[in-house]
């Protein structure tokens, strides 16, 4: 089977550890580094790819000029280092990118950013306007306020949830170890690369160790658990090595990884999920011109809805049916009930007006629906 080649996808998250991005002995930022990374990510740019970073590296950074001591911290001692750390971080990242015309920009995200509707919406609205804009958009957890309880743990898992939220094509997970290997290479000289998974199964979580170094709280665990998210969406994900300058050319010039397939594309994926997984919470009824527009590909505008039924928050599952009742589509809501309601055969320049803020101007985004009618 051969393997895919970075350039031919289109929507690229890239995770960096902190092991890569901060030297573990000074406490300081690897820049010759971080700028042959910054070259790469740019002419993935260049080519019209649209680009996404999660990186780690600010409770590393912190940690020395807060003059914190080795080890593990106290759960204190890291949102403040994180506090400090964080602005170093972003600092970088702009400057770097910045060298070659592209503009950063930071978000900081918890688990419940991914996790609750409302907050998932907004964040995937945030990158989405920062792509559309020709921005990079840099992602790392908000460790000044995250606690164990409502915490990632690691930014693998984070990256995968982000390539999921961004509909992304490919996770590059970079590494201090070029993939996944038969056993831990470390603990059996015999072990070898594993180029293609076609299938995250038990026998390869099986595989995976535990955190490599106290700058980290990831492993190849949480590389293969990133992995059965990322492919369950839908994304390629790619396992190699960041201790090498400009590491995503070294794996285009047929470097060592291991890629990680998925089963379907992002769309079909979050098509199916809409479809058949979710339970839908309410249904709109729409007139004839917005069922032949949503069958066109279109969105679902207000101007275009008849009634709304059902107690729905924003981003809840509903059914879009024609004035018969006849199922024509499921999608996520972009409005409360009580909110869709006002908006029912209002014109998209007048929700403003009509709620009081600048809204969506889509009841249901076509991104958020699928059509499910005969």
């Amino acid at each position: 089977m051969t393997a895919p080649s970075l350039a031919s996808f289109n929507r690229i998250v890239v995770k960096i550890g902190s092991a890569l991005l901060v030297d573990q002995v000074a406490g300081a930022l690897k820049r010759s580094w971080l700028e042959s990374l910054a070259a790469d990510l740019a002419r993935h740019a260049a080519r019209g790819a649209e680009v996404i970073v999660v990186s780690s590296g600010a409770i590393a950074l912190g940690r020395t000029v807060l003059g914190l001591p080795r080890g593990a911290l106290r759960l204190e001692d890291s949102q403040a280092a994180a506090a400090v750390g964080q602005i170093a971080l972003a600092r970088a990242w702009s400057e770097v990118l910045g060298d070659h015309r592209l503009t950063a920009g930071q978000l900081l995200l918890t688990l419940g950013d991914t996790e609750e509707r409302r907050r998932y919406l907004n964040a995937r609205a945030t990158l989405a306007r920062l792509l559309a804009l020709k921005a990079i958009p840099v992602v790392n957890e908000n460790d000044t306020v995250a606690t164990s309880e409502i915490r990632y743990g690691d930014n693998d898992r984070l990256a995968a949830r982000v390539a999921s939220m961004a509909s992304a094509d490919c996770l590059v997970l970079l590494s201090d170890i070029d993939g996944l290997y038969t056993a831990p290479p470390a603990q059996d000289p015999t072990a070898t690369l594993i180029p293609i998974v076609e299938r995250v199964t038990a026998s390869v979580e099986s595989i995976a160790g535990g955190a490599a170094s106290e700058f980290s709280r990831g492993g190849m665990r949480t590389k293969v658990e990133a992995a059965r998210i990322a492919t369950g969406a839908g994304i390629h994900m790619m396992i190699a090595s960041g201790k090498v300058d400009s590491p995503l050319s070294v794996v285009e010039q047929g470097g060592r990884c291991t890629w990680f397939l998925p089963s379907e594309n992002p769309a079909q994926a979050r098509k199916r999920w809409i479809a058949g997984v979710l339970a839908p919470r309410g249904a709109i009824f729409v007139d004839a011109g917005a069922a032949t527009a949503l069958n066109h590909g279109r969105s679902l505008l207000p101007a275009g809805v008849l009634r709304v039924e059902g107690e729905f928050a924003r981003g809840d599952a509903v059914v879009v049916r024609a004035p018969d009742g006849e199922e024509l589509a499921r999608g996520l809501v972009a409005y409360d009930a009580a909110d869709a309601e006002r908006l029912v055969g209002k014109p998209t320049a007048a929700i403003e007006e009509i709620l009081g803020f600048r809204g969506r101007s889509a009841i249901i985004h076509r991104d958020d629906l699928v059509l499910t009618g005969a």
